[in-house]
């Protein structure tokens, strides 16, 4: 049996603004709309908790969603990002898509990610124990993740965090690591991240068909799962840039340019609605 093929790999430098291709991105579909939280809707701060959502951008992912399909994708907890967004007619996947909550009741954790509980309580108490002495370092346990932030720590002690992260990943094979900006993950050792939960979401409600074009917005390398597996079927819009190549097919420049995005493709929907 054949490998079957990776995929098609980017200079986020060179690639065209999805800011100025909204006819050509929907090509007479009707989207459905994936998000990234810090990065995409939110600038990257140095306190994940002051990652706050403006009302602005609030308002303009309100009037997306009662025109098409809207769920923000976040390596955060989803109780965590529901809570930054107040909206109650939005999809959720936290902890990259092991925990999922949407209208009508919806709730739901379809990576089968519970079994890694125990290793994640080891873990985090581990971490905190070992890089307690060191300044800037910040141990957050999630439902389902462990992220080291690193952000704040000095040039001096960066390498540390990074050996002390691996050591404790190699004393539990029930996780692995995910990597981030100025982030190490530690998470369940499942076949399942961001990619695989949009592939969830839109068999679950019923978007998989020709009429549908997902898109899917995200700034981080976790992003990378997700613009991976909508190549052929969606596309991948990259905010800013990262240190990789990347499988999105257009960018956009920052939370500002997202925000102008979303209003104008509300807009196109609402003009198409009227037609």
């Amino acid at each position: 049996m054949k490998n079957q093929p990776g995929p098609v790999k980017h200079d986020p430098q060179k690639l065209p603004s999805a800011l100025q291709s909204i006819p050509d991105l929907l090509a007479g579909k009707k989207p459905a709309v994936f998000l990234d939280y810090d990065g995409c809707l939110t600038h990257i701060v140095k306190d994940p908790d002051k990652a706050i959502l403006s009302d602005s951008m609030r308002q303009t992912l309100q009037g997306l969603a009662e025109v098409c399909s809207v769920a923000i994708v976040s390596g955060r907890d989803r109780a965590d990002v529901a809570r930054l967004v107040q909206l109650d007619n939005l999809y959720f996947a936290g902890s990259h898509g092991f925990d999922i909550s949407g209208p009508g009741n919806m709730q739901t954790e379809p990576g089968g990610a519970k079994t890694a509980l125990p290793a994640l309580d080891a873990s985090a108490e581990k971490l905190k124990e070992k890089l307690g002495h060191i300044e800037g370092a910040m141990v957050e346990r999630k439902r389902y993740a462990i992220a080291v932030h690193y952000r704040n720590v000095s040039d001096s002690h960066i390498d540390e965090v990074k050996q002390v992260t691996a050591t404790v990943l190699k004393e539990h094979p029930q996780l692995k690591e995910g990597l981030g900006k100025k982030i190490i993950e530690l998470k369940p050792n499942l076949d399942w991240h961001k990619g695989k939960a949009v592939s969830w979401l839109l068999q679950e409600l019923g978007l998989n068909k020709p009429g549908i074009v997902p898109l899917y917005i995200g700034d981080d390398i976790t992003d990378e799962d997700a613009f991976a597996e909508l190549q052929g079927k969606g596309i991948g819009i990259l905010v800013g840039e990262h240190d990789e190549q990347t499988a999105a097919e257009y960018r956009l420049e920052s939370v500002e340019e997202v925000e102008e995005f979303l209003k104008s493709l509300t807009e196109h929907l609402s003009k198409q609605e009227d037609v």
